[in-house]
C-alpha cells in the first residue's frame, strides 16, 4: 500500500524541482537535509496528523490487545485470536464497542505526537552533528527517540489510563468524563500517572529499538533519503513489529497498573491499588507465570506494524509537503 502514486505527489513539487515519475522524489538531492531551515511547526503539524492516524486506524485491534492482556478475564471475555475477539465483541456488545475510548486517544495523540516528532528531529540532528559531523548516527537516533518519549508519555499517559479502563470488558464507566470524574474522586489525580514510570521503562527501549530499526531499514531501502512512500511504509512496519515484540512484558505490566483489575488483584490478596513496576512484575508472574508476560503479544504486533507504518509514511509525506510549501513561499534559493 502506498499513500499515493509518484505522479500524484510530483504535482506538489515546484516545476524546476520535478523528478521523473519512476524515481523517488527529491528536492536538491535530499529532502531530509532541509530541517535546518524548516520550522518546528512543520515537524509538529506532521507529527500530530501522523499520531492521530496511527492510533485511530488500528484502534479496534488495540482494544482487543487490552482485553487479551487481562490476567484473569471474565469467561465471556476470553479470546483465542484477534479476529475471533473482534467478531465476538461486535456480536455480543455492539459494532461500536471496539471503538470505545477512541475520543480520549485522539485528544491525547495529537499534542503528544507533535512534541514527539519535533523533539526527535531536533535532538537527532543536534547529536548527529556532534557524533558523526552531520551524518547518520544510530546512537543519536536511539537517544533522540528516548528523549522524545519522555515528552510524549507525559501527555499521553492520562489518556492511556482512561482509554484502557473504557476498553475493558464490563467497564463501569458511561463515557469519557464519567471515567475522569470517577477515577479522580476515588483514586486521586495520581492515578493518571501511576503507570508513568512503567510506561517510560517500556517506551524508552521501545522507541530506541523503533528508531534504530527504522533508520537501519532506511539505510538499506532508501540510502539517499529521498521521499519514497514504499520505503517509509516497509521501514515503519518492521520497526513496529520488532519493538512491539521485545517490549510486550512491560506492556502487560503497564496494562495491569492502568486497569487495576479487581478480580486479579483480589486473587493474590492485594487490597487497595497496585503501584510500582516491581509490584506489577511480581503480580503478573504470580498470576500467569512467564507466559503471562507475553499475553496479547499477537495483537500488539498486529496493531503496531500497520500503525507504525502509517505514522511514518504520513509523517514523511507531510514533512515533504510542508517543506515544499515553505520553499515555494520563500521563492527560489540564491545560486
Amino acid at each position: 500500500m502506498e499513500l499515493c502514486s509518484d505522479r500524484a505527489v510530483a504535482t506538489l513539487e515546484m516545476s524546476q524541482d520535478k523528478s521523473n515519475d519512476d524515481e523517488p522524489f527529491s528536492s536538491d538531492g535530499n529532502y531530509e537535509s532541509l530541517p535546518p531551515h524548516v520550522s518546528v511547526t512543520t515537524h509538529m503539524t506532521a507529527g500530530a496528523v501522523a499520531g492521530i492516524l496511527e492510533h485511530t486506524v488500528m484502534y479496534p485491534v488495540d482494544s482487543v490487545k487490552t482485553r487479551m492482556q487481562s490476567l484473569q478475564p471474565d469467561p465471556n471475555a476470553q479470546y483465542k485470536s484477534v479476529y475471533e475477539a473482534l467478531k465476538k465483541i461486535i456480536r455480543t456488545e455492539g459494532i461500536f464497542r471496539p471503538l470505545r475510548g477512541l475520543n480520549i486517544t485522539m485528544m491525547g495523540a495529537g499534542p503528544a505526537h507533535a512534541l514527539y516528532f519535533a523533539c526527535y528531529e531536533r535532538v537527532k540532528r543536534s547529536l548527529s552533528d556532534v557524533i558523526q559531523s552531520g551524518g547518520n548516527s544510530h546512537l543519536a537516533n536511539g537517544v533522540a527517540g528516548s528523549v522524545a518519549t519522555v515528552l510524549h508519555d507525559a501527555v499521553m499517559n492520562p489518556a492511556e489510563v482512561i482509554k484502557q479502563r473504557m476498553q475493558m470488558y464490563n467497564s463501569p464507566y458511561r463515557g469519557l468524563w464519567d471515567c475522569v470524574r470517577s477515577v479522580t474522586y476515588t483514586e486521586g489525580i495520581g492515578a493518571f500517572y501511576r503507570s508513568y514510570s512503567t510506561q517510560l521503562t517500556m517506551n524508552i527501549p521501545f522507541q530506541a529499538v523503533h528508531f534504530i530499526t527504522y533508520e537501519l531499514m532506511q539505510e538499506q531501502l532508501n540510502p539517499e533519503r529521498h521521499y519514497h512512500p514504499g520505503s517509509h511504509i516497509l521501514s515503519g512496519a518492521a520497526a513496529g513489529a520488532v519493538s512491539a515484540a521485545v517490549t510486550t512484558p512491560l506492556d502487560v505490566c503497564k496494562t495491569l497498573l492502568n486497569t487495576q483489575e479487581n478480580v486479579a488483584l483480589s486473587s493474590v490478596n492485594i487490597s487497595g491499588h497496585l503501584t510500582g513496576m516491581a509490584n506489577a512484575f511480581r503480580t503478573v508472574y504470580q498470576l500467569g507465570g512467564a507466559a503471562g508476560f507475553f499475553k496479547g503479544v499477537q495483537a500488539r504486533v498486529i496493531y503496531q506494524m500497520p500503525s507504525t507504518a502509517i505514522a511514518w509514511s504520513v509523517y514523511e509525506f507531510f514533512k515533504y509537503f510542508l517543506t515544499k510549501q515553505q520553499e515555494q513561499e520563500a521563492g527560489p534559493r540564491p545560486l
